[in-house]
C-alpha cells in the first residue's frame, strides 16, 4: 500500500483550541531539549521514533533559532492517540529506516491524522500533499515519505496496528495504495471521536478501553471501505503489489526487467504489460524508478560509497547512463547530491 490519502474536514471539528496541551489524567509527554538547535532536533528525532515513526530530522530555512516540539501520547487498549506540536522542520523516512524486512512491530501501523493548525507538506513516491488546518489524511507506516512543516503546527493522530485494520478491511491488503477519502462524513465522525477519546481516556478501565478501541476501528473501516476496488480490480491490484515486492527484493540483480519478472510470475510478457497498462508506471519504468530511489537514498548517506559503487549496487551497469537518467528524474546529478551529503557531514 502507498501512503497518502487526504480530505478536508471543517475546522470546527477539531474541538477546543489545542485542548490536548492541557491534558487530563496521566498522558505521557515529551519535549525537545538541548543546548543547541542541532541537539534539540536530534532530541526531536528520538521523540518521533518513540511516539510515531523513525525519521531523519533536519532544519529548514523556516526553523527558528530555538526549535520547539512537544508530543502527548495516550493509550487506548492497542491503539495510540498522539498529539504533536512543533516549529518548522523537515523529516525523511526511507527504506533504510524502515528496514529490509519491514518495519518494527511498533511502526507497522496505519495512521489517521487531523491537522488542527499550521501547514505540512507530505511527499511520497510521485505524489505530494499540502495539509493545512481542518484536513485529515491516512498514512501507511511501511512507505518511505518526506515531510516538511512549513508553518508551526499541531496535529492529532490515531495509530492503528495494521493487523487490526486488515482484520476488518482485508481487501486493503490487496490494493497498491490507501483509497481516497470519498466522503467527509465518516472522517468527520472519527475526528470527533478522537477528541472525545482524548478527554475520556483517563477514566477508561480495561474493558471500556477495549470497547473504545473497537469503536474507533469500525469508524476507520467506514472511512476506508467506500474507496476499495471491486473484486476483479482488487485481484489485479494484488498481483501488482506482489510484483512490486519482487522488484524491490531483486533490485540488485542487473538482469531484473520485464522478461525476468514475467518468467518469475509464470506469465507472458504481453500479459505483464497489460497488467500495468492502467497503473501509474510501466514495469520497466517501475524498476528504473525503484533503483533510482535507492540510489538517491545511498547518495545522501555519508557512508554510502562512491557514485559508481552506488549505481552498480542497485543494478545500473553503465555509470554514464545512470548519471543521465538520475538527472532527468531528480533535476541534479548524482555527483551533486553526493557532494552535498559529504559537505553536510563535515559540517
Amino acid at each position: 500500500m502507498q501512503a497518502l490519502s487526504a480530505l478536508s474536514v471543517a475546522p470546527q471539528d477539531a474541538g477546543p483550541a489545542e485542548p490536548w496541551l492541557k491534558g487530563t489524567g496521566r498522558p505521557e509527554r515529551w519535549s525537545a531539549t538541548g543546548a543547541t538547535n542541532a541537539a534539540r532536533l536530534d532530541s526531536w528525532s528520538r521523540i518521533l521514533a518513540t511516539t510515531h515513526l523513525s525519521f531523519e530530522v533536519r532544519a529548514t530555512s523556516a526553523t527558528p533559532d530555538v526549535f520547539a516540539g512537544a508530543v502527548t501520547r495516550r493509550r487506548i487498549a492497542d491503539l495510540t492517540l498522539v498529539d504533536c506540536a512543533a516549529a518548522p522542520f523537515a523529516g525523511r523516512r526511507d527504506h533504510a529506516l524502515i528496514g529490509l524486512h519491514g518495519p518494527a512491530p511498533a511502526e507497522d501501523v496505519i495512521g489517521f491524522q487531523f491537522v488542527g493548525k499550521g501547514a505540512e507538506a507530505v511527499r511520497e513516491g510521485g505524489r505530494e500533499l499540502i495539509l493545512s488546518a481542518g484536513q485529515v489524511m491516512l498514512w501507511d507506516g511501511v512507505q518511505p515519505v518526506e515531510v516538511e512543516i512549513v508553518k508551526s503546527f499541531y496535529k492529532r493522530t490515531l495509530l492503528f496496528p495494521r493487523r487490526r485494520v486488515l482484520s476488518v478491511c482485508p481487501r486493503l491488503a490487496e490494493v497498491e495504495s490507501i483509497p481516497p477519502l470519498r466522503d467527509a462524513g465518516p472522517a468527520r465522525l472519527l475526528v470527533r471521536y478522537m477528541n472525545a477519546l482524548a478527554l475520556e481516556q483517563p477514566q477508561l478501565d480495561g474493558e471500556a478501553a477495549a470497547a473504545a478501541s473497537d469503536a474507533a476501528l469500525e469508524l476507520l473501516r467506514a472511512v476506508v471501505e467506500p474507496g476499495l476496488p471491486t473484486a476483479r480490480a482488487a485481484e489485479r491490484s494484488a498481483l501488482r503489489v506482489e510484483i512490486r515486492r519482487h522488484i524491490r527484493a531483486h533490485l540488485r540483480d542487473p538482469d531484473l526487467g520485464p522478461a525476468s519478472i514475467a518468467q518469475a510470475f509464470a506469465m507472458s510478457l504481453r500479459a505483464l504489460h497489460a497488467l500495468f497498462e492502467d497503473a501509474d508506471s510501466s514495469v520497466a519504468v517501475l524498476v528504473r524508478n525503484e533503483r533510482l530511489a535507492r540510489c538517491e537514498e545511498d547518495l545522501r548517506r555519508p557512508n554510502g560509497g562512491s557514485v559508481t559503487d552506488i549505481a552498480f549496487r542497485w543494478g545500473f551497469c553503465d555509470a554514464a547512463h545512470f548519471s543521465r537518467v538520475f538527472k532527468r528524474h531528480f533535476g541534479a546529478t548524482p555527483s551533486e547530491i553526493r557532494q552535498a551529503a559529504l559537505s553536510a557531514a563535515v559540517v
